[in-house]
């Protein structure tokens, strides 16, 4: 929002001699954001000049210059009269005109220049007699200024301009813009009535609202207009106020007056025509946008509705959109579609100057959802769906209206009609119950509850008392940022000054810190990264593709997933129920960019949903209720830790030292006792068959009471050609939070003992189809408290036994706390041992 000085002027009173730079950081002081200070670039001197001489002459060109004197007064410092070469014919000797000595500067569409004595068509031309365009002040490039002809002879003798006489402040040329960028909280900013009352705050400066006009009444009986919203958007009707002011006999071929044509276009708007420029210069001032309609083209009432599917409507800037059921419209007898509400007007009903006898003004209230999603949903942005979408004070329809009908009969020679209509069914805000001292607490700076008062009373609220230390606040109109108590204390802090506000630390406090399972997750990264795996970072979003490649049954339940309401990509509208479904396409891509061997893992959440519950979906005006609080929250879907591994390459490199090994599936099986070890937490192998995993190439990780940890193995040949990665690729993906809940929040060491280690090798022989971990519970169940470790370290199948049989050699340590152990301590342990394998799995001894 551009902010010119003058402007700003007519409605808070400013200090003489302000600067735009002393304007601009008092809005910054109450959270206005400076984007720039605009001046009109045009360097003194620029000086009043009388043509005292004019010679033509013609070059071989073609072209005819002018060679003048011109006196300049003493503002060249000689009072002699000045050389000057122009090309323009449209003075004559004896006139004022614009002259900028050599040091002044003009503006130019590629930056500033600096004017110097140069020679030129055989003269020395001294500075330059300026036109229009040259100075920035209009578009005219025909000739140059003529002073009587640009102000008017009562003006120039009102001013007693002479020679030498500074122009900058006669054209205005001193005057100053600022920009400020308007956030979306702060719609009311959009204008130069908002922008006043917040100079106001800041400055303490007396303020007057431009909107405080005298306004002719409804009679009832005016243009009429209904307000037929079949279809609001979260019960909001999309229109609950329409004013409908009508001019007749106006002149619209009339020339917008320079102040207002200035104004504007110093606000960063081209003037147009005398009923455009009304409305714009009304909504600049006052923030709220209107419409003006061509009254002899409308053919019965305005009806304000929803559109209908299939309904098309050519807008100003000549495109035909395709309009969608939530769309508000302004219609004529309901079929014939005029605007866009609140975005932008059509073809039908456009006011034309010099047919356009009689204009219909319109000034209404639109709901900021409506306005925004019809902006966003037809990528057609403007000057009035801005401010609507961010919330127009529903109070100044009628002054805006009234505001814009007095300039129009001004400047336009109309007669306005005495018959208004205003049709309100607005509801203004209700009241918010505000602790005096909460913003105390909340900013923790001390604001007496007097000071609470004064800031709530500046900015327009009503106050009135319901208990000690507590008021019921009603927000103004034109705040409809002001929702509950939360933004009420924002406004003490912005308007007290955030200066005020102390930058303190805060000091960490004892007994507090990271969170059993947040130590954990920590744990469980350091352990993988010392083990030589990589920690990535995936997107959780998944389609099903994923599910697909992954070879997921059609029944899997990792198939019922979350499904996003705004998918970053249609092809990805789920969130992952498992690491695996995303952490593949990191190894694929790191492989094929060059990274042979590569193992990863990644810690992070899946989303799992929960059937059955929907979250409701309260309005955004307000804080929701409690109750609807804990119905969200139960909504949201469980999304517990997990921990997911996969590897490919070699996991020991080949050198000078030797072949290498390719990684398979006992290193990541090993890595994910890592993760288990880590959180001291003792789980247990079982065969187990579970896409992705190659079946027999597969285990399951389980606590002792059977509850599932996850699962390792080996990716099935078919999801590797799937994916694209190469064969023998293993992964492994662990729950975090069942790990987490199985560890104890405290480790305790085991004492190392000074007695004498013993050994004992067994060798046994069981069915193949025995698996080597269940003799191995069998065995240390058998030897005893005497048993201090055992290690599988040889398995043999061969012509020595029978061939559906193995040889599984198990080496077993034995050590007592308190003395050495004698030989048939050892023996009996091991024969025990050897006789529960036996019993159990039919072991024999070789």
């Amino acid at each position: 929002m551009r902010i010119p000085l003058d402007w700003l002027g007519e409605y808070v009173a400013l200090p003489d001699g302000v600067t735009g730079e002393q304007v601009a950081a008092d809005l910054v002081a109450v959270g206005l954001e400076e984007e720039g200070l605009h001046t009109s670039g045009v360097g003194r001197p620029l000086v009043v000049g009388r043509v005292l001489e004019k010679h033509p002459e013609p070059q071989k060109n073609g072209r005819t210059i002018n060679w003048c004197q011109v006196d300049v007064g003493a503002a060249n410092g000689t009072g002699e009269p000045q050389g000057i070469v122009c090309g323009a014919h449209n003075f004559e000797v004896g006139d004022l005109v614009a002259v900028i000595l050599p040091g002044g500067v003009l503006p130019t569409p590629h930056g500033p220049v600096t004017i110097s004595a140069r020679k030129t068509y055989g003269h020395v031309s001294a500075g330059m007699i300026c036109s229009v365009r040259e100075l920035g002040i209009g578009d005219d490039h025909e000739g140059i200024i003529v002073l009587p002809r640009l102000l008017g002879d009562e003006r120039v003798v009102e001013l007693g301009l002479t020679p030498g006489d500074d122009l900058v402040p006669v054209l205005g040329l001193d005057r100053e813009v600022v920009e400020v960028n308007v956030t979306p909280d702060r719609g009311y900013c959009f204008s130069m009535r908002g922008v006043a009352r917040e100079y106001s705050h800041s400055t303490g400066a007396a303020y007057t609202d431009p909107a405080s006009l005298p306004v002719d009444p409804a009679t009832g009986d005016g243009y009429e207009v209904r307000l037929a919203d079949g279809a609001p958007l979260l019960g909001v009707p999309g229109c609950d106020r329409y004013v409908a002011r009508v001019v007749r006999d106006i002149d619209l071929t009339r020339t917008t007056p320079e102040w207002m044509a200035r104004r504007l276009t110093e606000a960063g708007m081209r003037p147009i025509g005398l009923a455009v420029d009304v409305t714009n210069y009304v909504m600049l001032a006052l923030g709220q946008p209107l419409h003006a309609f061509d009254l002899d083209t409308l053919d019965g009432p305005i009806v304000v509705r929803r559109a209908q599917a299939g309904e098309t409507l050519k807008t100003l800037d000549d495109v035909v959109r395709t309009l969608d059921p939530e769309d508000l419209l302004i219609t004529d007898s309901g079929t014939r579609i005029l605007a866009l509400a609140g975005v932008m007007g059509g073809e039908d009903g456009e006011v034309t100057p010099g047919r356009t006898t009689e204009v219909l003004v319109e000034s209404a209230h639109f709901d900021h959802r409506t306005v925004a999603r019809t902006s966003r949903r037809h990528r057609l942005s403007s000057e009035a769906s801005k401010r609507f979408e961010r919330g127009v004070d529903p109070e100044v329809a009628a002054a805006a209206a009234q505001l814009a009908v007095d300039l129009l009969v001004e400047h336009g020679g109309g007669t306005a009609d005495p018959h208004i209509t205003d049709v309100d069914e607005h509801r203004p805000a209700g009241p918010i119950t505000l602790d005096l001292g909460m913003p105390t607490r909340y900013v923790g700076v001390d604001y007496a509850p007097g000071r609470v008062r004064e800031i709530l009373t500046m900015i327009g609220c009503g106050l009135e008392d319901v208990s000690d230390g507590a008021v019921s606040v009603q927000p103004p109109s034109w705040r409809p940022d002001l929702t509950d108590a939360a933004t009420l204390v924002e406004e003490v802090a912005r308007i007290d000054g955030y200066d005020k506000i102390p930058s303190v630390v805060p000091r960490a406090v004892g007994g507090r810190g990271l969170t059993h399972a947040q130590r954990s997750r920590r744990l469980v990264a350091r352990a993988l990264a010392g083990a030589g795996l990589q920690e990535v970072q995936t997107y959780p979003f998944v389609g099903p593709e994923q599910f697909d490649d992954l070879r997921l049954p059609a029944d899997d339940p990792r198939r019922t997933a979350v499904r996003l309401a705004n998918p970053l990509s249609d092809a990805a509208p789920f969130m992952r129920t498992e690491l695996l479904q995303t952490l593949p396409a990191t190894l694929r891509r790191n492989l094929s960019r060059g990274a042979h061997d590569v193992a990863l893992f990644e810690v992070d959440t899946v989303t799992l949903p929960s059937p059955g519950l929907k979250a409701p979906v309260p309005d955004v005006g307000q804080r929701p209720e409690d109750q609807v609080l804990e119905k969200i929250k139960e909504a949201v879907p469980d999304q517990p830790w997990h921990v997911g591994l996969v590897a490919a390459g070699q996991v020991d490199r080949t050198g000078w030292w030797g072949g290498g090994r390719q990684v398979d599936v006992t290193d990541v099986v090993g890595w994910a006792h890592t993760v288990c070890d880590a959180l001291g937490v003792s789980v247990q192998r079982r065969p187990a068959e579970r896409m992705p995993f190659h079946p027999g190439r597969c285990v399951e990780l389980v606590l002792e009471h059977g509850a599932s940890v996850g699962w390792v193995g080996e990716l099935h040949p078919k999801v590797l050609q799937s994916l694209g990665l190469p064969g023998r690729t293993a992964a492994a993906e662990l729950d975090l939070d069942v790990l987490v809940a199985a560890s104890d929040h405290r480790i305790v060491a085991t004492p190392l003992s000074t007695q004498p280690m013993a050994a004992s090798d067994v060798a046994l022989v069981v069915a193949r189809s025995v698996r080597y971990a269940d003799v191995e519970a069998s065995v240390r169940a058998g030897a005893g408290d005497l048993l201090e470790s055992i290690e599988l370290f040889d398995v043999y199948t061969g012509d020595q036994i029978e061939d559906d049989q193995q040889s599984l050699a198990f080496r077993m340590h034995f050590r007592a706390a308190d003395r050495t152990l004698t030989t048939e301590e050892v023996n009996a342990a091991r024969d025990a041992a050897v006789a529960r394998a036996a019993e159990h799995h039919g072991a024999v001894q070789r």
